[in-house]
């Protein structure tokens, strides 16, 4: 039986190159900082796209997308704050928050779901 973190890392592989196929350029994997973690953070065209993905076996544990509640979404926010100062993007550069939402093996791509949450 693999581990959770084994798991993810499969999913996250997947939706990588789900992401790959459809034109994004994948930056950065895992970026972790104290206000939380990105999956994925990529490019698509001019958008710097900040991407969670999450998985669920079957129904029972309800749909993905369900899991990234206003909590996990004002984390993922306050990570692609720091992240673009980090890394010195400018406020020029548009950006967006994906979610892809994997279940059953179906993937499915949330563009721009959610907005940056103060």
């Amino acid at each position: 039986m693999k581990n959770t973190r084994q798991i993810g890392a499969y999913y996250e592989e997947l939706a990588t190159q789900y992401l790959e196929e459809k034109g994004y350029k994948i930056l950065e994997r895992n970026f972790y900082c104290r206000q939380g973690e990105i999956d994925l953070v990529a490019m698509d065209g001019a958008y710097l796209v900040f991407v969670e993905v999450k998985y669920r076996a079957g129904r029972g544990a309800g749909h993905p997308l369900e899991a990234v509640d206003v909590r996990k979404q004002n984390k993922i926010s306050r990570a692609a704050v720091y992240y673009c100062y980090r890394h010195k993007i400018p406020d020029t550069r548009p950006c967006r928050f994906d979610v892809v939402s994997i279940l059953d093996g179906e993937i499915e791509h949330i563009k721009n779901a959610f907005e940056l949450y103060p």
